[in-house]
Order: structure tokens, then C-alpha cells, then sequence
């Protein structure tokens, strides 16, 4: 058994594995983790590339392109380690930065998850959209990190560079037990991407885990490499998967009303994409959402029977769970900066 395990899922992206496949290898190998990279049925030379520049690098080739979340279901499940570290192709780390990650976790055995403070890779000063230093979730499922509220994005001064618990972690770069992960049955593959690593950050904490932002580990993303922002493919998938994560997640007395106001959130943000930003296709692609959720619905009625069931804390009290609305703090109120809520 791996004590950890680096795994890299890999979609046409061999330009980004040829620019930060060295910094992973430099400085993870040293520290005594393997490196894996899983490719979603690649249609550029990725698989090549590595035979031929990075050969210690151990591959799983799928036989299709599954998506982030059952791509990497189908990968850790070929993989045998105490530790998943899923990271993203477009991360670069820095020296030593499984070190703090890997103390941590050894030392904190009821942490299910953690990860490190992430930067901007264009703009170093600054966190990164994805994931900056811990993710939140208001209490209408709008994520949120320390370091970031939605376009707004702060210059790393320091003002977080304490470990605290979080409620997410971004997939970005997400350190996880194996035990936990499957113990939680992993990520949800039917998301296909965006909000699936939330998804089961959330479920983990509804567990009893607790889950942890450790900024004495840095790495620095590109991000937006397989659907940037701006794409309505993107805007269909985030709008989809968050109120289907909130379907499984919310508790009895909550659902009802947050997804009440969700229907009357969601709508005001497609008419705002259609009438000022004259973003026709993210309107349709909001308004396709809500009517894909409508229909799937029924498929994760199990799923959350299950997790239900299993909840052995409620959402009130989960740490990174905010009983506030982030977006009346951000637009009525003018809050810019997480240290401000």
C-alpha cells in the first residue's frame, strides 16, 4: 500500500502536464508519495508524452472520458494507498508541500479531508478562485472560500495563514483518507463536474469528519482549463449539481425553504444574464438546469435516505456552514473580504 497517492485525471491535457508535471514529481517523490495519472480516453498524446518524458510517472488509461467525478471513482479505485491526494494538471506545487498536509492528517485522525492554501499561478500575490484557503457555503448552498466571494478574489497578506476547519475543499488539490472516501462512497460520478468535491466534502461532514484548510502548504492553480469561465456548459453544470447537492445534503426542516428560494434566486440571476450582461446562452443554460434538476430528482432520493440517515451532526452546527446569505452580504452590504463576515 501507497502511503500517499498523487492522482493526476488527465483530459487532452498534455500541455499542462509538460509545464507542472516537474514541480509534482520534484517535490512529492521526495517526500515519499506516487505519483498516478488517470486519463479520461485523451484524444492529444498525452499518454505518449509520458512514456516518453516521465516515465516514473504510473498511468491508468479509462476507456472513456468519464468526467471529473466518476474519473476519479474509476482511477482510486485501481489504487491502493492510505492517502488520495486528487490534484488538478494545471498545479504546481512547492517544496515540501505534502509535509504539513500529511502531519496533519497523521495527527488528526477525525480530519476526513484537507488543503493547502492555493494561490494564483498567473498573479502569485493573490488567492485562487477555486479553492484560495477553504471553502464555505452560505445557507442557500452559495459557495464562498477564505480569500474569495464570488468574482472577488483578495491578495494573500497572510490574514489566513492559520489551520482552521473548513466545510469544502477544493478538488483543485484535495488531500482525503481512502477509508473516507469510499466510506462516503466517493464522489458523485452523475455530476460529471463542478460542486462534486463540495458535494462530498459536505456529505463527510454530515458523517462527523471534519475537514481542514493547512496554509503552511502551498500550491498555485491556472484553473479554468477544462471549462472556462463564461462557458454555458459550465454555467448548466454549476447551477444543476448545487441544487442537487442541496437536495441530498439539507436537512428535513431546511429543504423546503431554501429550495423555495432558490427557485426565486436562480431566475433572478438568468433574467440578470439575459437582460444586462445580453447572455443568452447562460439564460437558457440556467434555465435548462432547473428544469434537469426537476426530472433527476427522483434518482437521488436514495442518496439522500442514505446520507440522512447517517448524519450524526446537523448542518447548524457544521463549521463552514453559514447561517447567513452571502449574497445579501455581498451585494447589500458591500462585504468584499471573508475577514469582514
Amino acid at each position: 500500500m501507497d502511503k500517499i497517492a498523487i492522482v493526476i485525471l488527465n483530459w487532452n491535457g498534455v500541455g499542462m502536464m509538460e509545464k507542472f508535471l516537474p514541480s509534482v514529481l520534484q517535490y512529492s517523490i521526495e517526500d515519499g508519495a506516487t505519483v498516478y495519472v488517470a486519463d479520461n480516453a485523451s484524444t492529444d498524446n498525452s499518454m505518449q508524452m509520458l512514456k516518453e518524458k516521465f516515465p516514473q510517472v504510473r498511468t491508468i488509461q479509462l476507456e472513456k472520458n468519464w468526467g471529473f467525478a466518476e474519473g476519479y471513482n474509476k482511477a482510486l479505485a485501481q489504487i491502493d494507498a492510505e492517502y488520495y491526494v486528487l490534484l488538478n494538471s494545471d498545479v504546481e506545487v512547492t517544496h515540501h508541500w505534502l509535509v504539513p498536509l500529511l502531519e496533519f492528517m497523521d495527527s488528526h485522525p477525525e480530519a476526513a479531508f484537507c488543503q493547502p492554501k492555493l494561490l494564483s499561478e498567473k498573479d502569485r500575490n493573490s488567492f485562487e478562485y477555486a479553492g484560495a484557503s477553504g471553502g464555505y457555503i452560505d445557507k442557500y448552498g452559495y459557495p464562498f472560500c477564505r480569500g474569495r466571494i464570488f468574482n472577488t478574489v483578495e491578495t494573500d497578506d497572510g490574514q489566513y495563514d492559520y489551520t482552521t476547519k473548513i466545510l469544502w475543499a477544493t478538488g483543485a488539490c484535495l488531500m482525503i483518507r481512502s477509508e473516507d472516501y469510499w466510506r462516503a462512497d466517493g464522489l458523485d460520478g452523475r455530476f460529471f463536474a463542478h460542486s462534486e468535491e463540495i458535494d462530498l466534502c459536505w456529505r463527510l461532514r454530515i458523517m462527523g469528519k471534519d475537514g481542514y484548510c493547512v496554509p503552511d502548504s502551498v500550491a498555485y492553480h491556472v484553473g479554468g482549463g477544462t471549462l472556462p469561465k463564461g462557458n454555458p456548459m459550465k454555467t448548466y453544470l454549476n447551477f444543476r449539481n448545487n441544487l442537487t447537492m442541496l437536495y441530498k445534503n439539507l436537512a428535513d426542516d431546511e429543504l423546503k425553504g431554501v429550495m423555495r428560494m432558490r427557485w426565486f434566486l436562480d431566475y433572478l440571476a438568468a433574467f440578470q444574464m439575459l437582460i444586462l450582461e445580453r447572455k443568452f446562452k447562460d439564460f437558457k443554460a440556467v434555465v435548462k438546469a432547473r428544469r434537469d434538476f426537476k426530472k433527476w430528482k427522483d434518482d437521488f432520493i436514495d442518496d439522500r435516505s442514505f446520507i440522512q440517515a447517517s448524519r450524526s451532526v446537523e448542518n447548524k452546527d457544521i463549521q463552514g456552514f453559514c447561517s447567513f446569505s452571502i449574497l445579501w452580504k455581498y451585494y447589500a452590504k458591500g462585504i468584499r473580504k471573508f475577514s469582514q463576515l
